[in-house]
């Protein structure tokens, strides 16, 4: 039987037990700049998805994606004895890591936002001297019709 919000609450629980590990108990330099995002348990509790991101040592340095790959894998079975110990469930659900593409995607966006301002303060430069091509008020307003006097009568118009 499906449970979801006991899966929601497994997951939550898999993730703070897993990202505790990893910056406490595990010895692995590769694992140092890793931080756990999410955590995806399917509703039958027996799988979990932990999603991770791995940043740079410096912001200008490019991350260890593989390093990092390697080393959760590496010690995949000790974050599952632990999680086991910590969730107190029947059957200890089977971990599999993830790289998170939701900061990837979010930089992406910010790109594309900051283009878009761009663009649109370009538009106001160009805005801010722009006349109209035509005159400034295409449209008659009643009190110049009245000033102008009769329209002209057409032999075309006149009733018989």
């Amino acid at each position: 039987m499906a449970d979801p919000p006991r899966a929601r609450r497994l997951a939550k629980r898999i993730m703070a037990i897993v990202a505790t590990a990893i910056e406490h108990e595990v010895k692995d330099p590769r694992l140092e700049f890793v931080t756990i995002t999410d955590a995806r348990v399917t509703n039958d509790l027996r799988d979990a998805t932990v999603f991770y991101t791995v940043r740079g040592p410096r912001l200008d340095t490019e991350p260890d994606l593989e390093g990092a790959a390697i080393a959760l894998e590496k010690v995949r079975g000790q974050l599952r004895t632990r999680v086991g110990a910590g969730t107190g469930v029947r059957f200890t659900p089977t971990l599999a890591f993830k790289l998170d593409s939701v900061p990837d995607a979010a930089r992406h966006m910010e790109e594309l936002l900051a283009k878009a301002r761009a663009a649109d303060e370009e538009v106001a430069k160009v805005r801010e001297n722009a006349t109209y091509a035509g005159d400034p008020d295409p449209y008659r307003s009643h009190d110049e019709d009245e000033e102008e006097g009769p329209a002209e009568v057409f032999p075309d118009d006149r009733q018989n």
